[in-house]
């Protein structure tokens, strides 16, 4: 083997905000690789430092711009991409020195600046990327994007601002993204984009073949495709449209995961006007009825918004009322705090900050009350769950369940595994044996 006397420029790498951001992430990250570049977590002895940004609320801008003087400071070279890039001015006032500021998704920009600050020699190793790109979360679970963008107007948010109007990957293309990623040993997928169920309207839902068939680029056929690759198949941020309902069979035959995260907001008609909901007329409670028919398995993860501008008490205590009535598995619930850019600042009536912090606690103990008693009853079940983490010292696995998504769910652990021989990315039979509010115990079958 020949040995490379030249060096390999070091790139360090900041991710911030939400798993959407991860996959551009992903994405830049996948590149520098075959360029040549190596990448590093930390600020050291990198040559240059990418901070990915998060902007969807101030304290994430906050947390962006902090994130960025300690890279000035730790490093001196620094570049910026992500969701607070659109907000170049903002960041130029605080930090002059950064090398240079690209928006969501800029991939490119980010890539030809780093080549440009750290010029890399061509030869320096042929591309060395794994099958399924350079992965930042466990190998055997990964984030599939399969749209950029939102046609929302919701006024409490300013995505469509920075991440532009709704853009849907072709079929085919997820579908051979999901592929590779099944090949390479991934064993569970999660489908995120802003709006799930809007995914195809801006192509029309124009048909891609895969695996020889015909498939249109909609959320059902993409469902039913990827119910082939025999994993986990896991749907986040779907809004309750009518069309939700062709996907619930799929759910109840084993075909994919009985998981449904849908960010209700709120139960009011009248905020939810307020707030301008996609799917605001739609009869939720009715809606959670049917699907749980169709599929008595079904979990529903969301997430509500307390102390929207005008919110009243009586509209409070509904939303309390709604929560006892739907009884949801798993539920975030934010302040509503300003959001530069967002319409719903300039709302009258807002709600005061004391009133705000006491409308969460309220919420959330109500919520924890259901989650408890829901966890409670699957105390006994056999259920197949997916190992994330073994740690023999503690004699303890880490894992999840169908009802359990990565980082906002709870999680499922395994006692006694000290001669079990078990690994990460394995599925296990468990029966539970306890649970709190938000996690279980179980043991192995």
């Amino acid at each position: 083997m020949t040995t490379h006397h030249h060096y390999v420029p070091k790139v360090g790498f900041v991710s911030l905000g939400c798993p959407k951001n991860l996959v551009d992430s992903e994405r830049i990250l996948t590149k520098l690789r075959s360029d040549g570049y190596e990448v590093v977590p930390n600020y050291e002895g990198a040559d240059i430092v990418v901070v990915n940004t998060c902007g969807f609320i101030n304290a994430a801008v906050t947390e962006s711009l902090e994130t960025i003087g300690e890279a000035l400071v730790e490093n001196g070279k620094v570049l910026v991409t992500g969701c607070l890039g659109k907000q170049k001015e903002l960041i130029m006032e605080e930090h002059p020195n950064v090398l240079g500021i690209s928006g969501a998704h800029e991939y490119e920009a980010v890539v030809e600046a780093v080549h440009k600050h750290v010029p890399i020699a061509h030869d320096a190793y042929s591309a060395l990327v794994p099958e399924q790109g350079i992965k930042l979360t466990p190998r055997h679970f990964a984030y599939l994007k399969i749209s950029e963008g939102c046609n929302n107007t919701c006024t409490f948010c300013i995505i469509p601002s920075f991440r532009g109007k709704l853009v849907s990957r072709p079929i085919e293309k997820v579908l051979r993204e999901a592929e590779r990623l099944a090949q390479a040993g991934v064993k569970e997928l999660l489908i995120i984009s802003q709006d799930t169920s809007a995914y195809g309207v801006d192509l029309k839902y124009q048909a891609g073949s895969w695996q020889g068939e015909i498939y249109q680029t909609r959320l059902f056929d993409l469902a039913t495709a990827l119910s082939r690759l025999g994993i986990w198949v896991r749907f986040h941020y779907v809004y309750p449209y009518p069309h939700v309902d062709k996907i619930i069979p799929l759910m109840a035959e084993g075909k994919i995961l009985p998981y449904l995260d849908i960010p209700f907001q709120h139960a009011s008609p009248r905020i939810l006007k307020l707030m301008k909901r996609p799917a605001k007329s739609a009869n939720t409670l009715e809606s959670i009825k049917r699907w749980r028919k169709m599929c008595p398995e079904l979990i529903i993860r969301s997430t509500f918004i307390v102390g929207f501008p005008g919110e009243t008490e009586a509209e409070f205590e509904a939303l309390l009322d709604f929560l006892e009535e739907a009884k949801l598995n798993r539920v975030g619930c934010f302040m509503y705090s300003d959001v530069d850019g967002a319409r719903a600042n300039d709302l009258p009536d807002a709600v005061p900050e004391e009133v705000k912090q006491e409308r969460l606690e309220k919420f959330m103990a109500v919520q924890e009350q259901i989650s408890a008693e829901l966890l409670q009853q699957r105390i006994g079940l056999v259920q197949k769950v997916l190992i994330d983490m073994v740690d023999i010292e503690e004699d303890i696995a880490i894992a999840r369940s169908q009802y359990d998504a990565p980082e906002v769910d709870g999680i499922v652990a395994i006692e006694n595994i000290k001669d079990k021989g078990l690994k990460a990315g394995q599925f296990v039979e468990v029966r539970i044996i306890d649970a709190d509010g938000h996690d279980c115990v179980g043991e192995l079958v």
